[in-house]
C-alpha cells in the first residue's frame, strides 16, 4: 500500500498497527523457526481462548462423531496450532519477498483448470476458509492470475491492508457482495476465487448436511454460476506434514451444477468442500461457527 489514508493515524488505529508490526517482524524470521513459534502460540490461544476452544471442541464433535476422545482433543490441539501458523503464513504472503518465500510448492490438477479456462466462460475456484488460506493464494499466483472474492472487514485499516497486499499477487481483491464485479471479471473469462463455508445467517441460505450435520449453506454459488453459465471447480492448499513446502491440488469440474434445486446444489458443493477438508482436518478453521444458524435459534449447537 503505497498511499496510507490519514484516518488511519487516530487513536482507535493504533492496536492494529502494533499487532500488524509483530506481524511483520515475524515474517522476517526464518521459516522453521515461524513454524516452532506458531506451535507454541497455538498451544497458548488454546489454554486462553476458552470461547473458541469451546467451539471448535462442538464441531469437531459434531463432525468427526467416530473418532475417539483422545482423538477429537488432539485434533482440538493440532487446530489451534495451525491457525497460529496460519497467522504467520499470512504475514509471510503479504510481506515476503518472492526471493525468500522460496518453498517447494507442488500443484496437482493443473489440467482440470486449464481445460475449464479453455471453455472461455470464466472459472469459478471453490475455495474453503483452510488455515493457508493467503498462503494458499500467494502460491497459486506462481501459476496462474487470478481474482479472489473476500468479505469487508469491519475494521477500515485492516480491509485496506488485506486489499492492499492480496492485489499485490493476485489480480482484483472483490467484495463478495458485488456480483457485478464477479460478472465482468467472468466475462473476460478470469478466475475467480470464492469461498462459501462460512454461516452467513438463514437469509440467501439453506439447510444441507456438512460432515453429516445440518448447516445454513449459501446458494450463492448456485447465482454465481449461472451468472456466465460458468465451469466450477474445487481448490485446496496444505502445508506438508513436514512442513517441507505446499500442496495445491485443483479437482475436476463439478458436473450438471447447477441442478434447478437449490438445496442439492448446496449439498454438492458441501462435499466438494469435504474432500477438501477431509485431506487434513486440521489445517480447516474450525474455530468459527459453522452451524450458528440453527432452527432452535442462533448458536444452539454452542450453548451447550
Amino acid at each position: 500500500m503505497t498511499h496510507i489514508d490519514k484516518q488511519f493515524f487516530a487513536p482507535k488505529y493504533w492496536l492494529t498497527w502494533v499487532g500488524l508490526g509483530i506481524l511483520y517482524l515475524i515474517s522476517l524470521l526464518p521459516y522453521p523457526v515461524q513454524i516452532k513459534l506458531g506451535n507454541r502460540v497455538g498451544d497458548l490461544m488454546h489454554r486462553l481462548f476458552k470461547s473458541r476452544r469451546h467451539i471448535t471442541q462442538v464441531n469437531i464433535r459434531l463432525c468427526f462423531p467416530d473418532k475417539s476422545e483422545e482423538e477429537q482433543r488432539q485434533l482440538v490441539r493440532d487446530i489451534f496450532r495451525n491457525n497460529a501458523i496460519g497467522l504467520f503464513e499470512t504475514s509471510m504472503s503479504w510481506w515476503t519477498s518472492d526471493k525468500r518465500l522460496n518453498l517447494p510448492v507442488t500443484l496437482q490438477g493443473k489440467e482440470h483448470l486449464d481445460e475449464a479456462i479453455a471453455l472461455g466462460k470464466g472459472v469459478i475456484l471453490l475455495g474453503a476458509h483452510f488455515s493457508t488460506l493467503d498462503m494458499g493464494g500467494r502460491l497459486l499466483s506462481r501459476f496462474y492470475d487470478v481474482d479472489a472474492m473476500y468479505r469487508e472487514h469491519n475494521n477500515l485499516l485492516m480491509d485496506s491492508i488485506i486489499k492492499a497486499c492480496r492485489e499485490k499477487h493476485l489480480g482484483k481483491a472483490i467484495e463478495r457482495e458485488s456480483l457485478r464485479s464477479v460478472l465482468r471479471a467472468l466475462r473476460k473469462n478470469r478466475v475467480v476465487w470464492y469461498a462459501p463455508d462460512q454461516d452467513f445467517g438463514p437469509k440467501h441460505s439453506v439447510y444441507a448436511p456438512f460432515f453429516g450435520v445440518s448447516a445454513a449453506t449459501i446458494t450463492a454459488t448456485t447465482r454465481m454460476v449461472k451468472l456466465n453459465n460458468s465451469p466450477i471447480l474445487m481448490f485446496t492448499h496444505h502445508r506438508k506434514a513436514d512442513n517441507s513446502g505446499y500442496e495445491l491440488e485443483i479437482f475436476p469440474v463439478i458436473k450438471d451444477f447447477p441442478s434447478g434445486d437449490e438445496i442439492a446444489d448446496a449439498t454438492r458443493i458441501n462435499q466438494e468442500l469435504e474432500k477438501g477438508i477431509r485431506k487434513d482436518p486440521a489445517q480447516y478453521m474450525w474455530v468459527h461457527r459453522r452451524f450458528k444458524t440453527h432452527p432452535e435459534g442462533k448458536n444452539y449447537v454452542y450453548k451447550t
